[in-house]
């Protein structure tokens, strides 16, 4: 296969202002930063998806954001089809983004309440100029292809359903027919019976024009359903990655094997007996030495918290960021 996108050493830091995050101290120092993203490498190849989960807070949105340029990061690189982005002028990537397009976790504040649906499903597409005529086609076309009646193109978002309002955020991203969909968290406000409806339709459009996904979720179950390779944040960092089969049936991350242990399983004769994660996630603006993860870890030693383990290949295409990875 082809590599679409490769992300090199990124990094984004955010100035910690107001009272969310404290030092030792209990106050925030001046200058202090939120360690949103801290050192994360990977690469995509064309026609896969590559799941990316992790609790709440561990960088995954800013993750999504900073890849698209929608947030401009710290340092590091984002390169697509050989090309690097992270220098490129709001012109420059204004050409780029018809084959970089994003379906946002909240189908209810990501699509304009002022615009009608055929409108908002139009906007990618006016990015590279296609004539009126090409441009009501197609939206028709991709309107129809999500499950949706045409005759709905020229209502306004809240005369439809969760389900429906994401059906067109999904229409919007795939109009221009792009090469990488980024999805974050596209399931998370939507009832089970929806959630299913969805994950089907976007597996049936990434067969269909051959796109790339990243998958963004912290639900282990729904990223293996979806995914050919799982990275695993922690703390804004990537701990693990590897093939979705490999990374589900064998973790070698304690994280990661805490965070698969605790998805229910519907047979109760195939429950294991779930890996506590202890205590509180540490805070961004201060993250832990050595290990982020040491702190919580129910096999921490004392160099965890002192030397911060590198992500190494430990296997084909596995690599682990751990002392002491599981076997």
């Amino acid at each position: 296969m082809r590599q679409l996108l490769a992300v090199d050493g990124l990094i984004k830091y955010f100035p910690a202002k107001g009272g969310m995050f404290y030092s030792e101290s209990g106050l925030l120092e001046k200058g202090s930063k939120i360690h949103a993203l801290d050192g994360v490498s990977f690469t995509l190849q064309q026609n896969s998806t590559l799941g990316i989960v992790g609790e709440s807070g561990c960088g995954k949105t800013t993750l999504a954001r900073t890849i698209l340029l929608l947030s401009r990061p710290t340092a590091g690189k984002v390169t697509f089809e050989g090309t690097d982005l992270t220098n490129m002028t709001y012109g420059e990537l204004a050409k780029v983004r018809p084959n970089m397009q994003m379906v946002f976790q909240d189908p209810f504040s990501s699509l304009d309440p002022r615009m009608r649906a055929n409108q908002i499903v139009a906007e990618p597409l006016k990015i590279v100029h296609k004539d009126r005529g090409e441009v009501s086609q197609r939206v028709r076309e991709v309107f129809e292809q999500v499950g949706l009646n045409p005759e709905q193109l020229n209502r306004f978002p809240n005369e439809f359903s969760g389900g429906q309002r994401q059906r067109i955020a999904v229409a919007r991203a795939i109009s221009s027919k792009p090469k990488l969909v980024i999805l974050d968290e596209p399931t998370s406000a939507l009832d089970a019976s929806t959630q299913a409806q969805i994950l089907n339709l976007l597996r049936a459009i990434q067969n269909e024009y051959q796109m790339s996904y990243i998958f963004i979720s912290h639900n282990v179950t729904v990223v293996r359903h979806m995914s050919d390779r799982i990275a695993v944040m922690y703390l804004g960092k990537i701990v693990e990655i590897g093939q979705a089969i490999d990374i589900t049936r064998r973790p070698l991350h304690p994280y990661t094997s805490a965070l698969i242990s605790s998805v229910p399983k519907p047979n109760p004769r195939l429950r294991n007996e779930s890996v506590e994660i202890r205590g509180e996630t540490p805070s961004p603006v201060n993250p832990p030495s050595g290990c982020r993860y040491h702190p919580r870890c129910p096999y921490a030693k004392e160099n965890c918290g002192i030397v911060e383990p590198p992500l190494v290949r430990v296997e084909e295409e596995r690599y682990v960021a751990c002392h002491y990875p599981l076997v």
